[in-house]
């Protein structure tokens, strides 16, 4: 099992997906754990799924989940969650409005204890109904799986040591 799943999702995101893969790939071997790609691909109507498929050819770190048709950042995040096996999940945009370089940050929150590392965009110039509420939405979710993860660790803590002993 991987230290870490990296889970991005895409929708017709064609001309950001191998710059993507190659940062990310290079911020994760830098790090030096075990890590997983878990890329999702939204229903794109480009070349996407093809490029996702021929970097998990040559990388089997890289997982695909593709998704019959555009079901949302939401959903796809759902997706990539439901395939990850890593130890920690981390979620990205697959259009590179997060830097992969800023990784190694909220590892380190995580290496410091915190269960959950969430980082933001100072400032968002983006349309409320196109971009933010579904950026909620999606933020919700992320808080939403690293707190069922965490339960799901407890519940593994709390089976190791039965109670009355």
């Amino acid at each position: 099992m991987p230290k870490y799943s990296v889970v991005v999702p895409f929708h017709n995101e064609e001309e950001y997906v191998t710059t993507l893969y190659d940062r990310l790939k290079d911020v994760m071997e830098q790090v030096g754990d075990s890590f997983e790609l878990v890329f999702v691909d939204d229903g794109s109507s480009d070349r996407t799924y093809k490029l996702l498929e021929e970097i998990a050819a040559v990388d089997s770190r890289v997982l695909v989940v593709k998704l019959r048709r555009n079901f949302g950042q939401t959903s796809a995040l759902a997706a990539g969650f439901d395939h990850s096996q890593g130890e920690f999940i981390l979620a990205m945009d697959g259009d590179l409005q997060h830097e992969p370089e800023e990784i190694p940050e909220f590892l380190a929150k995580l290496e410091e204890g915190y269960d959950v590392v969430s980082g933001w965009r100072k400032e968002r110039v983006d349309n409320f109904i196109m971009r933010r509420f579904p950026s909620r939405c999606a933020n919700w979710l992320r808080c939403t799986a690293s707190f069922r993860r965490w339960l799901r660790g407890m519940a593994r803590a709390s089976a190791r040591f039965p109670s009355g002993t």
